[in-house]
């Protein structure tokens, strides 16, 4: 063969394994990925068992765990939130309680960043992160990142924030249930933050809040999720909720929100709108005598169990939670439904 004749044979067999070394390197690199840190997320009604379960999984699965209610950062507000006791925390550790004072600010941007910065402290220290709570806007921001929307305006913001005080929270409700009944849905009458938000949002964008925040939004790649919805049977989770009110309220939740007055709870409207606070600052405004305790555990108890049922309609359109029943399966055999899917690979 001539030299010019091998000159080329050469350069097709470079051509060709050069080829070849690049897609062997692709298909080693894609076989040999470092697979995503896995965390748990345990989301479910409130008065479920969800902290005691978390506790247990904690123990078996050398876990840490990271609070998803939105009141637990609050300094203070302990009966009305469940929070963990002392003796709980410091056996297994847990993050994002306590953190704030009654009289600072904490949205579900807050929540984003910090309780990711808490899965990764966790896992540096080779510990498993777990995600407690109910709140399925925080839960949802964690998973899928923050709402998107634009930024307040003061003058707008005062505006409607005035009006909400003239008029009421029900009126301008009303108002949001006509533009966005999908997204009013999901709020209360009595939740004037995130009403005065959503009209301020209409304002601005003429957009829907339920079509504005997460719609085609692909989850972040950077944590492999493993979500569950822990519940009961509504007729024995309404019994625990009941059983949990008056054990809040023997516990002393009005005398609790009583100092939490007098250190300005009624100045965070967030915190004050809370299920137990809210009634009971309603209470200690009116002449508290038999009817009035009466009226505030009724109006308590039936918050309590609507909050449960705003639980339920949330996590069941989460398509990436699956479904766990505490009352038919043993705690053991629960716990176990949930580490063996922890520890597939």
């Amino acid at each position: 063969m001539t030299m010019s004749g091998t000159t080329v044979e050469q350069k097709e067999i470079e051509r060709i394994f050069v080829g070849f070394a690049v897609e062997a390197k692709k298909q080693f690199t894609s076989n040999f990925q470092k697979p995503k840190k896995k965390v748990i997320v345990l989301a479910g009604p409130t008065a479920v068992g969800k902290s005691h379960f978390a506790l247990e999984l904690a123990k078996m699965i050398d876990g840490s765990i990271i609070s998803a209610d939105s009141m637990q950062v609050y300094k203070g507000m302990d009966i009305g939130t469940a929070k963990p006791s002392k003796d709980e925390r410091d056996e297994i550790p847990h993050y994002l309680i306590d953190t704030r004072t009654i009289s600072d600010p904490f949205n579900v941007v807050d929540f984003y960043y910090e309780a990711r910065h808490c899965c990764q402290q966790i896992l540096s220290e080779q510990r498993v992160p777990i995600i407690v709570g109910g709140s399925g806007f925080y839960i949802h921001s964690l998973i899928y990142g923050p709402p998107s929307g634009p930024p307040p305006v003061p003058e707008l913001r005062k505006s409607l924030e005035e009006e909400i005080e003239k008029l009421g929270s029900e009126v301008l409700y009303e108002r949001l249930r006509i533009l966005d009944p999908q997204y009013a849905n999901t709020i209360t009458k009595k939740d004037k933050q995130k009403i005065v938000r959503a009209l301020e949002i209409l304002t601005l964008t003429g957009k829907k809040v339920s079509k504005l925040s997460w719609k085609g939004r692909k989850r972040p790649q950077n944590y492999d999720f493993r979500c569950w919805f822990v519940f009961r049977p509504r007729e024995e989770l309404y019994q625990r909720i009941e059983k949990r009110c008056d054990e809040m309220l023997s516990a002393g939740l009005i005398e609790e929100v009583a100092r939490l007055v007098e250190q300005g709870l009624s100045e965070n409207t967030s915190a004050a709108q809370a299920i137990g606070y809210r009634q009971a600052i309603d209470f200690l405004n009116s002449a508290r005598t038999n009817d009035d305790y009466a009226k505030f555990v009724k109006a308590f108890k039936q918050a309590s169990r609507n909050y449960a049922k705003r639980q339920f309609t949330w996590f069941k359109k989460e398509e990436i939670f699956r479904p766990l029943d505490l009352d038919m399966h043993d705690p053991e055999v629960a716990l176990e439904m949930v580490r063996q899917d922890f520890e597939l690979l």
